[in-house]
């Protein structure tokens, strides 16, 4: 801010007015980001994100849930940090543990449902 000659408390201000005016928002950090018009993107986490797979795809508990390549593909993100979020899910109860050549299955659903196929 200092390269630009803006104070902080200046800057602070704008992008309150900005905010009010949806156009920006507080990012993670005490930073911000810049809203773009007809591009609403999911700041969720990935867990998250990842749990509502079940209820979208209507997956039952037993089911296979997608592959990581599948989830790197759809939401755009690598294969640690899909890695990460589905140790989330399994630990949360919602997942099977995931190995090599061994794919994921539902154990639970998000609502607290167990419905068995």
């Amino acid at each position: 801010m200092r390269d630009h000659g803006v104070s902080r408390g200046v800057a602070l201000r704008a992008f309150l007015a900005l905010q009010e005016q949806g156009v920006a928002e507080p990012a993670p950090g005490g930073r911000w980001r810049v809203v773009r018009h007809g591009q609403h993107v999911d700041r969720r986490p990935l867990s998250e994100r990842l749990a509502d797979v079940i209820k979208d795809d209507n997956l039952k508990v037993g089911a296979p849930f997608p592959s990581t390549s599948t989830l790197c593909a759809r939401y755009g993100v690598s294969r640690p940090t899909v890695r990460r979020a589905l140790d989330r899910l399994q630990a949360a109860g919602l997942l099977s543990e995931g190995k090599q050549g061994k794919q994921r299955t539902v154990l639970a659903l998000p609502n607290g449902e167990e419905t068995r196929p």
